[in-house]
């Protein structure tokens, strides 16, 4: 009984791991949806760590859709580590579109890392991307905030080594400077926007890059800050300050050569008792002429001496007055 028993588990095993192995409904599902699959080429998968769902069910939709796939294409591009199932529902896609599209060309632009299969769809349906606000400036010195919308389809020949939507939407920024940038107004821009896609599109942007520009329309302008006014704003600042300088530095040397003439003037001075007395011991001054000369220096300065007092009593006496004068007119 007990051996009846080990051997109905052991039998039961088998079965397990021949079921395991040998995918038994999925070979069915082959055979009858006319996939030439045997029961082999499925244990080999499982020697070979590919999942035969995968490659079966792959092979299964492409037969449906007309392809002619070949299992061990499947195989190299799984084992490679693309995905399958996107290569198949990329291949069906373009057959559907008319877009001539090899297994090649599919598996190799899913194992540089793009998406294939929205690659696919965005040939066939158009892909509308936005910039963000790009600043720009017009020669009037008025600056102009544009958004723009580019319609793009993917090219399927540049797709591989081709540039992305970062490189697109930089270069329609660039043109949409360089157009503003170009014309002689603000205004002008603002009655043709048109003109700045005609111009863009002109440029060729789209070279050496994944996708093709198919149209750029202009979504959004406004009127930012006046850079031209700032800038001569600033302009003028600068030349301002260093006019200040300038003359700051004319005052300067100014004041030098005021120090430097009275210096002078001390000296010379300082040399009138030195050479009063060489005069005096040479005979050529008497005494008389000294005290007469001493007499009218003293006089000078007396004289002197009253001109600063009465003007300095004027100067005083001025605000009383017109203190006086204030108040008999305002009783």
């Amino acid at each position: 009984m007990i051996g009846k028993i080990v051997v109905l588990i052991v039998l039961l095993m088998i079965v397990i791991v021949f079921l395991w192995v040998v995918p038994v409904g999925l070979w069915i599902s082959a055979i009858a949806s006319g996939v030439p699959v045997s029961v082999f080429n499925l244990v080999g998968m499982r020697l070979r760590r590919v999942k035969p769902s995968v490659i079966v069910l792959s092979l299964i939709k492409s037969t449906k859709a007309g392809l002619n796939l070949k299992g061990n294409n499947l195989e190299a591009h799984y084992l490679a580590g693309g995905n399958v199932d996107k290569v198949v529902n990329a291949l069906i896609a373009a057959e559907r579109a008319g877009m001539d599209l090899t297994f090649e060309q599919a598996s190799a632009i899913d194992l540089a890392g793009r998406d294939v299969f929205e690659a696919v769809k965005m040939s066939v349906t158009p892909k509308v991307i936005e910039t963000s606000m790009i600043s720009a400036v017009a020669k009037d010195g008025i600056e102009l905030l544009v958004k723009a919308r580019i319609t793009v389809r993917t090219d399927i020949d540049k797709l591989i080594g081709g540039a992305g939507e970062a490189t697109v939407l930089a270069r329609v920024g660039e043109g949409i400077v360089t157009t503003v940038g170009s014309s002689e107004s603000h205004t002008a821009v603002l009655e043709n926007p048109d003109e700045i896609s005609k111009v863009v599109l002109a440029k060729g942007l789209d070279s050496g890059t994944a996708y093709e520009i198919i149209s750029i329309d202009i979504a959004d302008i406004d009127i930012g800050r006046n850079i031209g006014a700032n800038l001569r704003s600033l302009q003028a600042e600068a030349d301002k300050k260093i006019a200040q300088a300038k003359a700051e530095e004319r005052r300067a040397m100014a004041v030098a050569l005021e120090q430097e003439m009275k210096a002078a003037v001390i000296e010379a001075e300082a040399e009138v008792p030195r050479a009063m007395a060489d005069a005096l011991r040479s005979g050529n001054l008497g005494v008389m002429d000294y005290y007469r000369l001493q007499n009218v220096q003293a006089d000078t300065q007396m004289k002197k001496d009253i001109a600063t007092g009465a003007n300095a009593y004027a100067k005083a006496k001025a605000p009383q007055e017109t203190s006086i004068g204030t108040i008999k007119q305002e009783s």
